[in-house]
């Protein structure tokens, strides 16, 4: 099984891909989509989508998993990575892949197990998970590996609630 994690922002997309082979959890690529500043803001959402539509058609993943808005402050800045979210919807479905979501809620109590850990102690989690020898980063590339490892971590235990009649 191979995941396409992605955290949608329209200034930096980050994207990690991670497989799964038994119980062992693998790093096989992750970065961050930036489209140029200069860009009028359709443009730098064609980028992410041309870009993520690369990866998935380079590398197959079987899904792919999106960090949700959960919450947010700035209407402005929700408003946009909604946007980039849609994105991201866009190029799974057009490839017809399923598509999973998580808040970041989620994501946190799935890896650290607790809901308000800090971009560090994930970041950390994502290492140690994957056997790096070195932090992910940037902060949008580890968040969207971490949202692939959810993901794994979640269609594993829904397997296991299957496999006992639960």
């Amino acid at each position: 099984m191979l995941t396409l994690g992605i955290d949608p922002g329209v200034s930096a997309t980050g994207y990690g891909l991670v497989k799964k082979r038994g119980e062992d959890l693998t790093l096989v690529e992750y970065g961050v989509i930036t489209p140029g500043s200069e860009l009028p803001p359709a443009q730098r959402l064609k980028v992410i989508c041309d870009e993520l539509e690369e990866i998935i058609v380079r590398h197959r993943p079987t899904d792919v998993a999106v960090e949700r808005l959960f919450f947010s402050r700035n209407a402005r800045t929700a408003l946009a990575v909604g946007e980039a979210r849609g994105v991201a919807l866009l190029a799974a479905a057009k490839q017809d892949l399923p598509v999973y979501e998580y808040t970041p809620l989620e994501v946190k109590e799935s890896l650290v197990g607790y809901g308000r850990a800090t971009k560090g102690q994930v970041q950390e989690l994502v290492k140690i998970v994957l056997g790096l020898d070195f932090l992910p980063e940037p902060d949008d590339a580890a968040d969207a590996l971490a949202v692939a490892i959810c993901h794994l971590y979640s269609i594993q235990v829904e397997r296991a609630l299957e496999a006992s009649g639960g």
